[in-house]
């Protein structure tokens, strides 16, 4: 049987807080989410000013990184390469740039997803709280 670390509570709180400041820097008003390797949500923050969609777009953006086990960008530049297919594809709704796997040691244990402005400054915001967790 194999071994494989997981996300504590602790280490959620050092990726939220790592990801605020993130956004905070930028003066960026966002929506951040991380869930656990099933894409189970553990942590939801709203920031003041961001708008309510982003409460849903977050946390999707996440499960979606979680499950696939990549960014979630992947999965827009596919759709938007053509392989609108993929729309189908079961349990994941995330398919927009934003979502970040969580990679400990190996092993994929989560994803941070944040909403609220460009995609790209989601994704930065989401790759700056899980850099926290080797700080």
């Amino acid at each position: 049987m194999q071994s494989k670390p997981i996300l504590t509570l602790d280490d959620v709180k050092k990726i939220a807080a790592a990801a605020e400041a993130e956004a905070v820097k930028h003066n960026w008003a966002v929506t951040i989410a991380i869930v656990d390797d099933g894409g189970h949500l553990l942590w939801l923050q709203r920031m003041d000013g961001v708008a309510p969609i982003s409460s849903h777009i977050a946390p999707s953006k996440a499960k979606t990184a979680a499950l696939g086990r990549r960014e979630s960008r992947i999965y827009e530049e596919m759709i938007n390469g053509g392989r609108v297919s993929f729309l189908s594809a079961p349990e994941i709704d995330g398919l927009l740039e934003g979502g970040v796997p969580i990679v400990f040691d190996g092993h994929y244990v989560g994803a941070v997803g944040v909403s609220g402005v460009k995609s790209a400054e989601d994704a930065q915001i989401a790759k700056a709280g899980i850099a926290a967790l080797t700080a």
